[in-house]
């Protein structure tokens, strides 16, 4: 999958766009995506009563949902939908709220809703992956079994974030938010994950990734030194504007040695350091540098993903 495209394959198996003159053929081996095609006769809501009155729907263990609606309408509808036929999909392990081509909207536009009455009905999911902020709330979250939870925004805020560090993950493995910039929602400061770096959160995490951030010097600050990362396999910093001053961070950090991977594609780092981080014993992706732009003798580094 693109940064910001379709998503081809979805947890290992190949992804395709639900027909209902098809139905569900293959529910095992394959992942069918309900989207609304912009001059289609019916919309996404619509293909969802299709999908849950075929009786394979039973057997179907990951679904992804794509674009909804062309004028900025929120997924509630949907929701609610999905929540009231959990009893339809009892074997869903995985979802994905949002599977959204940049063409079809802009990350900051997609609107989501209120999921906790969704989350409540499929206590089973092990996988959650939702793409945009607006609307987007968690809710008292409590999944026993969730072990990867995925957040694509152009800006996350606070309150989301602040709902993510409160539920009750107790066996949450990968985590994976994009915090984006202020322009369109992004409030998190480093200090607001000091709770999370601490470690005292999520006990058996070993992949954090706070990507696409605007402030992503500082996130590297704050992480570098961090305990958490004494139990992390991964740390993701990428799609962001991490310049000299987090490479510096990390590279002073004896903590960094733990690691297995470091991320940090899309980036501003000068060669020099680069080279260096390279040079750690650890995998270090340094791929895709960015060159900052200058107007006026101000210095812009953009992020990957904000609009």
């Amino acid at each position: 999958m693109g940064i910001n495209g379709h998503a081809d394959v979805f947890r290992g198996q190949p992804v395709i766009d639900y027909d209902k003159n098809v139905g569900i053929a293959d529910p095992v081996d394959t992942v069918y995506r309900l989207r609304f095609d912009y001059d289609a006769a019916e919309n996404t809501l619509a293909l969802l009563e299709h999908f849950l009155a075929d009786s394979n729907a039973m057997k179907v263990t990951s679904l992804v949902i794509g674009v909804w609606s062309y004028e900025s309408e929120s997924n509630q509808p949907v929701v609610e939908l999905l929540a009231n036929n959990s009893h339809k999909l009892p074997n869903l392990s995985a979802l994905f709220l949002g599977d959204i081509e940049e063409d079809e909207s802009q990350i900051s536009w997609i609107v989501q809703s209120n999921l906790s009455a969704l989350l409540q009905a499929y206590p089973q999911l092990e996988y959650l992956q939702v793409k945009g902020n607006d609307g987007l709330s968690f809710g008292e979250m409590k999944l026993d079994r969730l072990k990867t939870l995925i957040v694509e925004t152009g800006g996350l805020s606070l309150n989301v974030a602040q709902e993510i560090f409160q539920a009750q993950l107790p066996v949450l493995e990968h985590l994976e938010l994009w915090l984006g910039t202020p322009n369109y929602g992004g409030d998190i400061t480093p200090e607001d994950l000091a709770h999370l770096l601490e470690g005292s959160l999520f006990p058996h995490l070993n992949y954090l990734g706070l990507r696409d951030s605007e402030i992503a010097d500082q996130i590297a600050v704050a992480v570098a030194n961090a305990p958490i990362i004494k139990r992390l396999k991964t740390l993701d910093l990428s799609l962001g504007n991490i310049g000299d001053v987090g490479a510096t961070a990390l590279l002073d950090s004896p903590l960094i040695q733990h690691l297995e991977k470091l991320d940090l594609h899309h980036h501003y780092i000068s060669e020099e350091l680069a080279k260096s981080l390279t040079n750690l014993d650890l995998l270090v992706d340094i791929s895709d540098r960015q060159e900052a732009d200058v107007y006026d003798n101000e210095e812009y580094r953009y992020i990957a993903v904000s609009e």
